[in-house]
């Protein structure tokens, strides 16, 4: 995507003259926003020469807190590098400050303009270039889980659903696939979808989940990744204000309730040729697929173990892998089949795509994109061939080996040789770091459950 011009952001600011302000976002390693908002006479500006922002912005945990330990923080000086607005992303925020406020995608350079090594969204694009040189585009669709949480907490201090905004009742149940709980929400999901329309999102489809006020919106396939990675970073930020203005909260916590499912994120994937011809369909129709698809899912199976670290990257993403919840615990595939960590769907021919059902709703997209590519360029560089496809319930055929330990996950990471060649290995030095330093100090906070079960029984 080419970069923003002084030019279009003054045919921005004309098309809107009530925007007066602009928020400009860069996605940390958590997938947060970070930035600055500047007022809209400086937009011009930022087009020309960038804004400058710490490196030191994909060093901070979930707290914001500099994490000295991955380099980029005092040890380095703390300096700052440009940021470069990215073309296609100028765009109003109208559940914001009644429309007055606008946003901008942001990318780290380093001073000769070369992609800075620690943003998610280089690492990325250098994948994607990767797969370029092959020939090969891939075809992506982003399925996002989410709950919906009352700002009124229970006697006890925990989360709960909202009440309806139609009947004034709390969910309790499931109501998997229910049109009705969509209809209580109605008013919240069509100003989500207005919204996504003002920002040029695709959005897909919405529907209710499995848990009481659980809901997950798709996004259309699109063949630029880095869009889908752009679009799906902005609906999150659009999804969490919508819902604060119909006076409740949502999140995208892997396991918000100890008991009800997880939220995931899915990503749906084909890869075209230069011809456009999507390669993991099997030129005679075969259902099985193309030997280029069984190499794509062999890469992921193999990989997968050390993918885990980016699928689950925080303390609660571990909560999720729990038996009986539709998450994979285990690498397997299989066609059309829900209980495996790689389903096939069902579908013509040309549509032939894979389905990756094991991270998390609090994923980075732009890490977990560039992780499942290096993964499937593995597969089809090795000519890898996977196992047989998984026939009825994985669940029950196979032991959990998928780690549910955050310590471990990271040491998977930093140990694979293949993921350390494609996401760089100075990036896998900041990204374990970070996240060690976090789960060390996640360490440090007893929970109410340790005080209820062991204060006085030890």
């Amino acid at each position: 995507m080419p970069p923003l011009s002084a030019d279009q952001a003054r045919e921005f600011l004309a098309r809107h003259p009530d925007i007066d302000s602009i928020d400009l976002l860069i996605s940390d390693l958590n997938g947060v926003m970070r930035g600055k908002r500047i007022p809209r006479d400086k937009l011009e500006k930022v087009c020309q020469e960038g804004v400058n922002l710490p490196a030191s912005v994909f060093a901070l945990d979930i707290n914001g807190h500099t994490i000295e330990a991955t380099g980029l923080g005092l040890a380095s000086g703390d300096g700052d590098r440009v940021c470069r607005p990215i073309g296609g992303t100028l765009l109003p925020s109208p559940w914001l400050r009644n429309g007055r406020q606008g946003q901008l995608l942001m990318t780290m350079v380093e001073p000769d303009d070369s992609p800075f090594f620690a943003d998610p969204r280089q690492l990325l694009s250098r994948q994607l270039g990767r797969l370029s040189e092959r020939g090969l585009t891939p075809v992506v669709a982003v399925e996002m889980e989410f709950y919906l949480v009352d700002h009124e907490r229970t006697p006890e201090g925990r989360i709960q659903p909202p009440r309806s905004p139609r009947s004034g009742e709390r969910a309790s149940q499931s109501q998997l696939y229910s049109i009705g709980e969509l209809d209580e929400y109605a008013d919240f999901l069509e100003d989500v979808q207005r919204a996504a329309e003002r920002q040029g999102l695709p959005l897909d489809t919405a529907l209710k989940e499995c848990a009481p006020g659980q809901f997950e919106i798709t996004l259309y396939h699109c063949d630029d990744a880095l869009r889908a990675c752009d679009s799906a970073v902005l609906l999150k930020r659009l999804i969490k204000g919508v819902a604060l203005n119909h006076g409740f909260e949502a999140t995208f916590m892997a396991k918000p309730y100890g008991r009800e499912a997880g939220n995931g994120t899915h990503v749906h994937l084909s890869m075209l040729d230069a011809s456009g011809r999507n390669v993991f369909a099997d030129a005679s129709g075969d259902p099985l697929g193309s030997a280029t698809l069984h190499q794509a899912v062999a890469g992921l199976l193999a990989l997968m173990p050390a993918s885990m670290a980016i699928c689950a990257p925080n303390f609660n993403s571990f909560r999720r892998f729990q038996p009986g919840l539709y998450v994979p615990m285990t690498p397997t595939w299989g066609f059309d089949n829900r209980s495996v960590a790689l389903r096939i769907p069902s579908g013509s021919n040309d549509a032939r795509r894979i389905e990756h059902r094991v991270a998390g709703a609090d994923v980075n997209p732009y890490l977990l994109l560039a992780v499942l590519l290096a993964s499937i360029e593995h597969g089809i560089a090795e000519r890898l061939a996977p196992p047989a496809p998984v026939v009825g319930n994985a669940y029950e055929q196979f032991e959990p080996t998928l780690t549910n330990s955050w310590h471990r996950a990271l040491d998977l990471l930093e140990a694979s040789e293949p993921l350390q060649h494609a996401l760089g290995r100075d990036f896998v030095h900041v990204f374990v770091a970070n996240r060690r330093a976090e789960r060390e100090l996640a360490l440090q906070t007893v929970s109410q459950l340790e005080y209820a079960w062991y204060l006085r029984h030890v």
